[in-house]
């Protein structure tokens, strides 16, 4: 199910408890007319209007609102995946410890094809945060599908590409992540059947993951050419033979 909308005010009407599992890539505040390189070529860093902190009057705030609904409506063992960089990902487990998640991992997602610097005065960029919580202090985690795609017990740190052209297709999202990632988010912390909601869903990535993993799909995004563009490409989705 996708809705076009503000994802709090969409949140609002589903009913308390309804969800198994969150994954949500809200904006990270770092559109600042800054630089980077972009397939060898110079761009800008400013990814759209939603992304610049001027145009957000209370950044915690409206953390702190996006993530009390979606703690609303997970089920007791249900949990939750944020996706961030140091613009966000503090605030978003600051308010996650007041509204009363408990922390399960913080997983780092390693890009193994980074751009290079522009600026030749500090490390390159390479990785982005996903907090993994949950509602309580119990969980579903699926530790023998990671075990097998490890080939050992898997660790925190998660090396893998960014988004391939392949992924793009249906047309382009300036913060799209890797189906690889959704993929194993989806399966290591739901099962089949579940309802996964990802009320930032951008280009639909998770929602493309959820149906190739036989999960149910709640789907919001605010963006009208965004929320096309994951309708067109979750639709162009078949079932894979994932049990």
């Amino acid at each position: 199910m996708l809705h076009l909308g503000d994802c709090v005010d969409v949140m609002k009407k589903i009913p308390n408890e309804q969800i198994d599992l969150v994954f949500a890539d809200p904006p990270y505040f770092l559109s600042n007319g800054g630089l980077s390189i972009h397939n060898r070529k110079v761009v800008s860093v400013n990814k759209g209007d939603w992304d610049k902190k001027s145009n957000c009057s209370d950044i915690y705030g409206f953390t702190k609102s996006w993530l009390s609904e979606c703690y609303r409506l997970l089920k007791p063992n249900g949990t939750i995946w944020v996706s961030g960089t140091t613009h966000n990902i503090f605030d978003v487990q600051k308010a996650m410890d007041e509204l009363g998640f408990h922390l399960i991992n913080m997983v780092i997602w390693h890009k193994v094809d980074p751009p290079p610097l522009i600026y030749k005065n500090k490390f390159r960029f390479s990785y982005e945060m996903v907090i993994w919580a949950g509602k309580n202090k119990s969980h579903y985690f699926d530790y023998e599908s990671m075990k097998k795609e490890a080939h050992d017990e898997m660790d925190d740190v998660w090396n893998m590409p960014a988004v391939q052209m392949n992924e793009k297709t249906f047309g382009y999202h300036p913060t799209q992540k890797p189906l690889s990632l959704l993929e194993r988010i989806v399966l290591s912390s739901s099962k089949p059947g579940d309802i996964v909601l990802d009320p930032f869903m951008g280009s639909g990535t998770t929602g493309v993951a959820s149906k190739l993993l036989k999960r149910r799909f709640v789907g919001i995004e605010k963006d009208e050419k965004f929320f096309n563009l994951a309708e067109r490409r979750i639709n162009g989705t078949t079932h894979s033979s994932f049990n």
